[in-house]
């Protein structure tokens, strides 16, 4: 690519000799990703990636596609842009492990202002932490310029990825009852989901993001910026050795709208709020911004960023699969019979 330049295409506002050295700069951190069934490295047309099938009868795709959302617009005002790659690695494989499927691979996507190598890079390199935590490969991306369409300063950042599940091991919840037990998988925090509110309610264009707020024991800005958990191995862990009827990824729409996706009609999925382990963000964000109950519960996960519904005889199994990759699961409801698929109470 030594002879490629165009003074014209400069000359509109795309640099792609920029475009070139954030590919190099990037490169180290996409190679920690690679794992067994990585075919091609970064630069080609299409991303490569043989996945090993060999004891599946049936293998079934499954995808996800997602983006960080306006956190960014955090990441862009604290000029701190490693970690919410890890956010959008999230948001896809999260929803791909509540149907049971590894994820293999993961490709980004990132519209930029103006394209700056190093915060190329350091975008990337959240990208590929993210990868890393859930065990599958960055084989692919983009970066695109957008002179005069985005600010020089702005960024967004999007995802996609393909994992694999046998056919007869799909979480569809059919064998779901009443009896069965909610465990509660903690978050680390907002995730990446409700940050249009969340941005309101602490005015972030014009707050002191670096201010320190002795209820969070941080900076607000840090907390703000918290990556998203990585469930994938854990949830893989718990599969097993349990039998899982049932896995909500709780992200844009809180409890109210992501627990009943894994719910069958008939049945509804009884929450004890009380038992519900809130962390201080979402005390502070209902508090400033004099946010209803029903509301923090309908915006955000409130601690709680992913739900198992386990059959009661493998409760114990499901929670030392869980504990034992590190993730403090506590039982937060039982399924029984109603019309509707949650209740709060």
């Amino acid at each position: 690519m030594e002879n490629s330049h165009s003074a014209s295409y400069a000359a509109a506002g795309v640099n792609i000799e920029a475009g070139y050295e954030g590919v190099r700069l990037m490169k180290k951190y996409v190679e920690r990703t690679f794992i067994p069934g990585v075919v091609s490295g970064i630069g080609g047309f299409g991303g490569l990636f043989a996945p090993e099938l060999s004891g599946m009868k049936e293998p079934v795709l499954v995808s996800g596609t997602d983006g960080v959302g306006t956190k960014q617009r955090i990441a862009q005002l604290m000029g701190r842009h490693d970690t919410v790659g890890i956010d959008c690695v999230a948001m896809c494989v999260n929803d791909i492990i509540c149907c049971g499927a590894k994820p293999l691979f993961f490709l980004d996507y990132i519209a930029i202002g103006r394209n700056e190598p190093e915060k190329v890079a350091s975008l990337v390199a959240g990208v590929a932490e993210g990868c890393v935590r859930a065990g599958c490969a960055l084989i692919g991306g983009e970066t695109a310029e957008h002179p005069g369409t985005m600010r020089p300063e702005d960024y967004d950042l999007a995802g996609f990825s393909v994992g694999i599940v046998d056919r007869e091991k799909i979480i569809d919840s059919t064998s779901m009852i009443a009896g069965d037990v909610v465990i509660a998988l903690p978050s680390s925090g907002i995730h990446s989901n409700g940050y249009s509110l969340v941005r309101k309610v602490f005015d972030v264009e014009h707050a002191d993001l670096g201010r320190e707020i002795p209820e969070l024991g941080t900076a607000l800005g840090e907390a703000l910026l918290t990556p998203t958990r990585i469930y994938v191995k854990p949830v893989v862990a718990a599969l097993e050795v349990a039998k899982i009827h049932g896995i909500s990824h709780i992200t844009g729409g809180g409890f109210y709208e992501n627990i009943p996706r894994s719910v069958p009609d008939g049945l509804c999925a009884k929450i004890e709020k009380a038992a519900v382990q809130t962390p201080a963000i979402f005390d502070l964000i209902q508090k400033t911004g004099n946010i209803p109950e029903r509301d923090m519960f309908n915006t955000f996960n409130m601690g709680v960023g992913m739900s198992l519904i386990v059959s009661r005889d493998s409760v114990d199994d499901a929670m030392e699969a869980l504990c034992g990759r590190g993730v403090e699961a506590y039982i937060v409801g039982e399924i029984v019979r109603g019309d509707e698929k949650i209740v709060l109470c």
